[in-house]
């Protein structure tokens, strides 16, 4: 069974998914002021779970030039949303090959960069992959109620797809 915080996660992506489904082409495209489109939000959570769950956790490399289009500071931009969309499953099929490896333990550790370890732990790290879909979910939200798209899903889903478990 995987750790709670991999559950967790797991969770989380389903929201997300449950935000877009339904989502149409061209408003996959379109921003707002200063927010991005939501295939570039897709492609974003992609390009972050590409570093650390499989670049970092697996020293993989899987679609480099994903960080380059949709990574943290990179410039505006309107990618395919199939493309995003085949991203996302390719990544997060990899980062749950790491992700069912975690304990608690591991939780505790640090990636090491350069020869040096990183500030966070890997669990630091996974609550911020988890608060990053959150921040970018309810972004997508709204993006879709500016559209004035209606019937659109009531956060937070069923809980009982992911209960509070004590960690061991």
């Amino acid at each position: 069974m995987a750790h709670p915080m991999a559950q967790q996660l797991r969770f989380t992506r389903g929201e997300f998914l449950r935000c877009l489904d339904g989502l149409s082409l061209p408003d996959a495209y379109v921003r707002h002021g200063q927010t991005n489109c939501i295939s570039w939000i897709i492609g974003h959570l992609a390009a972050h779970e590409n570093q650390i769950f499989v670049f970092l956790a697996q020293g993989k490399v899987i679609l480099p030039e994903l960080r380059k289009v949709c990574g943290f500071g990179s410039p505006p931009s309107a990618p395919k949303l199939d493309d995003m969309w085949a991203a996302w499953h390719e990544i997060t099929a990899n980062a749950d090959r790491y992700l069912d490896t975690l304990t608690t333990e591991t939780l505790q550790e640090r990636f090491v960069w350069k020869g040096e370890p990183l500030e966070e732990t890997i669990g630091t790290m996974l609550h911020r992959t988890i608060y990053h879909y959150w921040f970018h979910i309810g972004e997508a939200h709204a993006i879709r109620q500016m559209l004035g798209q209606r019937n659109l899903p009531q956060f937070v889903g069923k809980m009982a797809d992911a209960p509070y478990l004590p960690h061991k």
